[in-house]
């Protein structure tokens, strides 16, 4: 299917080196603004885990001519929604307004990102927040496999430490050691404005370089050495829970490998949906569970297929023997032409309705310049996914499914529950 995609991508880059980036869309009336960070939890040395995470809640407590409520009434008062998230490699603050207060919420997130005061009280305060979110996540189990699981899977690498931090962490970090850390990150060079919706490109690009024109370019950190991953199994007894958590896992291609579309199509295939091999075999035929799915989580220079599932303590063992079946099946059986189609034209769709707002498509710039340095338009990626056949799906499967390579989590009443090596042959 041929799609009339003339993306009105522009980008610039200011003098100080920081990334510009707009794409028009005349037929809405909103504005999605994102300033990015290229520099997530990953870039982090051990003993001040989760300062990146840290330094996100700080910047919304207040800056040195603003505090914490007036920056939530002005973005209020214009219908505005303010956000921020922190990942592995990037953190991002954004909001989405309509286009007549672009310039009042550039105002606002620039002053946000520039000049945040860390204030001693509003630091003790945020302390108490995120130890209160590390204490939610311990209670939330198919959070906590999988941070188990991620943890044990890049070991002894700042990616497989948790983005929040540790309870020691958390509570070695004061005002100076974050306010260099903050110093270090925020540079113009590390920066990146992403902006999508009812624009002007040259408007926009002054307002950015009004706000954030004058900030100094510092001296780059340079990257930390590339992960390697461990396949190991790790089981967790929680007594009071009801069901078992499994999380399988096995190394996967880095973001931008050649080879990712057949990689998306194979995960869709095993268990990217309700027609998926995983959710009709153990949920549909079998019943043993309610959630079951498998993801792609890649960064840029190494990856990870997750297989989830919350099963009965009784069951634990056929579901691992089932999602074991399933690989080798990819492995060794070509897949059906009708089940490729299904595949494709299920991801296609995907794609084509997460990028219907602006948010979406100010967050599909940002990552595309991040990893890319460059934008696929809609025709070329649904052409790329059109291309992959089914012998690159087996390839894929067997590159991924070695037996050696598989790492397990196992979280809840684990009492008769017995998964060791033998029952990850695939």
């Amino acid at each position: 299917m041929k799609h009339t995609d003339v993306r009105n991508i522009r980008k610039e880059v200011l003098p100080n080196g920081l990334t510009v980036i707009t794409e028009g869309m005349d037929h809405v009336r909103s504005v999605s603004v994102g300033i990015w960070i290229k520099s997530g939890s990953r870039r982090e040395p051990a003993k001040t885990n989760g300062i990146t995470h840290f330094i996100e809640h700080m910047l919304f407590k207040g800056t040195t001519s603003r505090t914490a409520e007036d920056i939530a009434r002005q973005v209020d008062s214009i219908g505005g929604h303010l956000d921020a998230f922190t990942a592995k490699e990037c953190v991002c603050y954004n909001t989405k307004v309509l286009d007549d207060h672009v310039p009042i919420v550039m105002d606002i997130l620039g002053d946000l990102v520039l000049h945040p005061r860390f204030d001693d009280a509003d630091l003790t305060k945020e302390r108490g927040v995120i130890l209160e979110e590390l204490k939610m996540d311990e209670d939330n189990p198919d959070h906590l496999v999988h941070e188990i699981f991620t943890q044990n899977f890049w070991k002894g690498h700042a990616i497989g430490r948790p983005i929040l931090g540790t309870r020691e962490t958390i509570g070695g970090l004061d005002r100076n050691t974050l306010f260099d850390y903050y110093h270090r990150c925020y540079e113009p060079r590390n920066m990146l404005v992403s902006v999508a919706g009812h624009l002007d490109h040259e408007n926009i690009v002054g307002l950015v370089d009004r706000t954030f024109g004058a900030l100094k370019p510092r001296r780059r950190e340079k990257p930390g050495p590339r992960p390697s991953t461990h396949s190991k199994i790790a089981l967790r007894h929680k007594k009071h829970l009801e069901q078992v958590h499994i999380c399988l896992g096995v190394p996967s291609y880095p973001l931008p490998h050649e080879r990712r579309y057949a990689c998306y199509i194979m995960n869709t295939i095993l268990g990217g949906g309700m027609s998926s091999r995983l959710f009709q075999n153990i949920r549909e035929r079998q019943g043993l569970a309610y959630a079951v799915f498998s993801e792609l989580n890649p960064c840029s220079d190494t990856g990870c297929l997750t297989i989830y599932a919350g099963t009965s303590r009784e069951s634990a063992n056929r579901v691992v023997e089932s999602i074991m079946k399933e690989f080798r099946d990819l492995k060794e059986n070509q897949v059906s032409t009708e089940e490729l189609r299904r595949a494709k034209d299920h991801l296609k769709g995907s794609l084509m309705l997460s990028l219907e707002s602006t948010t979406s498509r100010m967050s599909n710039l940002a990552r595309q310049e991040i990893y890319f340095g460059r934008f696929f338009s809609l025709d070329e990626i649904a052409q790329r996914i059109e291309d992959v056949t089914a012998e690159e799906v087996i390839t894929v499967a067997n590159e991924f499914f070695r037996p050696k390579a598989v790492a397990c989590t196992i979280v809840g009443n684990l009492t008769g529950v017995k998964i060791g090596r033998k029952q990850l042959v695939c």
